[in-house]
């Protein structure tokens, strides 16, 4: 086992410490405002967030939610989702989507994944598209936009909404525009671990569609767009004040931490190149903004055990594809029905990446994966 250098104890997968150091000061101040003002709920900093982050993603509307995954619940009432519907949606990814999909009384129909991208396979999309399809969900995975071209022809063909989960691509971009911008709807979590994460939860549904920005309006305040008057079964899912101001300072640096993610990810390419792993594959119709950098390779728990002897933190998104979770056991899904997510969640190790990550710290963690192969 190789001896920790000296410069560092241990690597996180994240360091949210070092990106708070940074920002310390604008951060309180955007908080000292909120708290001078005594405003929490709805308030001008979740409205000027709304804004910022539809112009940033190209969208007119923005209406900021309780999380990524009310987002996508949300998104999907508004579309006309509902009991008895099915929704299209890769199986490796996050429950959340298909939870959301779950909770409206629809059936998540699973599809497989490209194995060089880990996302949805457009081409595995029609053979599942029945006369209750209403939906598409695909997922932008790992920091990667999914080949939407494809996939929104086969909505068109079948009259099909898309809802894009861009929970964890943000500021990815397919073909010159931003995720989130391509479907009927975009949905973005602020989980903490995301590239632009609040401390706490926060979500936001971005579209151009009016109609379906007026019905989230709705739909996050008890299906009352008039105080105390409701006229639709509603949610309690508005994104605090509070969070509204951090997230407004972070998106001021989102694109150069992004930036700075592609180059800790273009050091681990090179680091990487001649060991007996896979690295990931970068289309070439848009920009990867790596929220995870996740390599394929053999023996993947003993890897993950060794590195984590060396004080390398690694993460497993996701062991259990969701055809194979229990709660969907009632669907009739076996084990080779979805043969590339299978194999990709035997395969797949994130390894740390966050804009701060020193040469050092990859070069770290490249020798120690070394090491595990040589074993």
């Amino acid at each position: 086992m190789a001896t920790i250098a000296k410069s560092f104890t241990a690597i996180p997968i994240l360091d949210l410490r070092a990106q708070y150091t940074t920002l310390k000061e604008e951060i309180r101040s955007a908080i000292d405002t909120v708290l001078e003002r005594q405003h929490f709920i709805l308030g001008p900093e979740v409205k000027n967030l709304e804004q910022e982050i539809a112009k940033y993603c190209g969208r007119k509307y923005g209406i900021g939610v309780a999380s990524g995954t009310d987002a996508l619940i949300l998104a999907l009432k508004a579309c006309g989702i509902g009991s008895g519907d099915e929704v299209i949606v890769p199986s490796f990814t996050f429950i959340a989507t298909a939870d959301a999909v779950s909770l409206l009384g629809a059936t998540p129909v699973f599809a497989d994944i490209q194995p060089d991208t880990f996302n949805i396979d457009p081409a595995e999309i029609e053979a599942l598209i029945t006369s209750r399809t209403k939906a598409i969900i695909p997922v932008h995975l790992y920091g990667q936009s999914a080949d939407m071209g494809p996939i929104q022809a086969v909505a068109k063909a079948h009259n099909l909404k898309v809802v894009e989960d861009t929970a964890q691509a943000l500021g990815a971009t397919y073909r010159g525009r931003r995720t989130a911008s391509l479907g009927d709807v975009g949905c973005i979590s602020f989980f903490p671990s995301k590239n632009l994460g609040c401390y706490g939860d926060g979500g936001m549904v971005v579209t151009d569609s009016e109609e379906i920005y007026r019905k989230i309006v709705s739909l996050r305040t008890h299906g009352s767009t008039k105080k105390y008057f409701s006229e639709e079964q509603g949610w309690n899912s508005r994104l605090d004040e509070l969070q509204a101001a951090i997230l407004r300072v972070k998106l001021r640096y989102l694109d150069t931490w992004g930036e700075q993610r592609r180059a800790v990810a273009d050091r681990y390419d090179s680091l990487l190149r001649y060991l007996d792993v896979i690295t990931p594959r970068r289309n070439d119709f848009g920009s990867h903004v790596f929220h995870q950098y996740t390599i394929r390779v053999p023996h993947r728990d003993a890897m993950q055990k060794h590195l984590a002897e060396a004080g390398i933190t690694t993460m497993v998104y996701y062991p259990v594809p969701i055809h194979l979770q229990p709660i969907y056991s009632h669907l009739g899904y076996k084990e080779g029905d979805l043969p590339e997510t299978e194999t990709a969640c035997k395969e797949v190790l994130s390894l740390p990446i966050f804009p701060e990550l020193t040469e050092e710290q990859s070069g770290y963690v490249a020798d120690a994966i070394a090491a595990a192969l040589n074993r």
